[in-house]
């Protein structure tokens, strides 16, 4: 069994379940393949959290090539991995480490994201967790500040709160100690 750490408030939660995650662990990942939005979005400082509170994350990715579609703007698959990832961070705010799988994943494009050198914004919220289910939405906004694309997010979270995995707890290995802030 992990030893948890104490209680995170819901940004350095967020942060720690986002984006804190050991570096030999975390490029080994990268090379067996096993994330996904790693080799997309996180490499170097590309996708940033921004704020978090409980049930709303917002976050920044600047736009880089491997980004872009044949037309050079952002791939509408980008767009569909940030509603994905989006949708889980906003489910870590709401006080969950392990965020659950996906159900359902809709995207609306309603305008251009953004090109290279741009920075497209995204907020994500939680709008409902049950015991099994949690409805998320997260809308886009491109560097002129329109609002560029939206997306929902379903996932299927039983299990992601149990006595051994509480809520705002994240295992040690995933939390620096200036962000412990209480105890569990």
């Amino acid at each position: 069994m992990l030893k948890m750490t104490s209680k995170l408030a819901p940004e350095p939660f967020v942060r720690a379940r986002g984006l804190r995650i050991p570096t030999a662990w975390f490029f080994t990942r990268v090379r067996d393949g096993g994330i996904f939005e790693s080799s997309l979005l996180w490499l170097g400082a590309q996708f940033r959290i921004k704020e978090a509170a409980a049930g709303k994350v917002t976050f920044e990715l600047d736009i880089k090539k491997q980004h872009t579609n044949r037309l050079g703007t952002l791939h509408g698959g980008c767009i569909a991995s940030m509603v994905d990832l989006g949708g889980s961070l906003a489910v870590a705010s709401m006080g969950r480490f392990s965020t659950g799988v996906s159900t359902d994943i809709n995207v609306s494009y309603l305008s251009v994201s953004g090109r290279v050198g741009d920075t497209v914004t995204g907020t994500a919220t939680c709008e409902k967790i049950g015991k099994t289910l949690a409805y998320t939405m997260v809308q886009f906004w491109n560097s002129k500040g329109e609002l560029a694309a939206r997306g929902s997010h379903t996932k299927y979270v039983n299990g992601t709160v149990t006595p051994e995995k509480p809520e705002y707890v994240a295992p040690n290995e995933f939390v620096e100690d200036g962000e412990k802030n209480g105890s569990a």
